[in-house]
């Protein structure tokens, strides 16, 4: 069942208030493995600019699906993370096929407008799955198929290059546990969970809400956001 919490109960934070303390070491996979996933025929991440790795620039996103379990519908949920601010989108897609991605980032787009999604999303860095790797279509606009961002794969089984996504994700798995049937989430518990991470305060933001960062006043700054596009 879905605990959706209003703003009020964020005023006083403590140790003792947050549910999730980053006090875990890092563990990171070896990059060594047998097993291959797909292979990626975009640019890697280590062509990725050095400004993007050290979170100093606002606009550059990670993406990553939530998927159900086995047995279970074949919808799951698409996941975009602004990195400096992480700002979070979620679209439920239908199937995890590269088709079902690029309609949600084609309708997010549609949604803020070709030249405040360019400013977000100068560049989005995914994983080696196969649903991410038509990089052409996830790089062009639907206003007049020009380039729109620029795309970046991780190398495989590296997840800490995504820290940002998978820290996220982990905070979704509170509402949506592995094994959950996906489809049966409907539209408004899913933006009522994105709403609820976009409003908790993060360590990492000195227990400020990603809503009062400054990259919300950047946007707004550049007269690019728009009312669609939550802020």
């Amino acid at each position: 069942m879905l605990i959706f919490k209003d703003w009020h109960h964020f005023c006083d934070v403590s140790n003792e208030t947050l549910w999730e303390k980053r006090t875990r070491g890092k563990k990171h996979k070896s990059l060594h493995r047998r097993a291959k996933r797909g292979t990626s025929v975009g640019r890697s991440i280590d062509e990725r600019p050095a400004e993007v790795a050290d979170r100093q620039q606002s606009g550059h996103g990670e993406i990553d699906l939530v998927v159900g379990g086995k047995g279970t519908g074949s919808a799951a949920l698409l996941t975009l993370v602004e990195r400096k601010s992480r700002k979070l989108i979620i679209r439920k897609i239908k199937d995890k096929t590269q088709a079902a991605v690029s309609r949600a980032i084609n309708g997010i787009e549609r949604s803020m407008g070709k030249e405040a999604f360019k400013v977000v999303f100068k560049s989005i860095t995914a994983d080696n799955g196969s649903e991410f790797l038509d990089y052409e279509a996830l790089e062009a606009s639907v206003f007049g198929r020009s380039t729109r961002t620029h795309l970046y794969y991780a190398h495989p089984y590296s997840s800490w290059e995504r820290g940002s996504n998978e820290n996220t994700n982990r905070m979704i798995r509170r509402f949506i546990p592995k094994g959950s049937d996906i489809t049966k989430c409907t539209r408004t518990a899913i933006r009522e969970i994105e709403n609820w991470i976009n409003r908790y305060p993060r360590k990492i933001l000195n227990f400020k809400t990603q809503k009062s960062c400054s990259f919300r006043r950047s946007l707004h700054e550049t007269h690019l956001a728009q009312k669609s596009w939550a802020f």
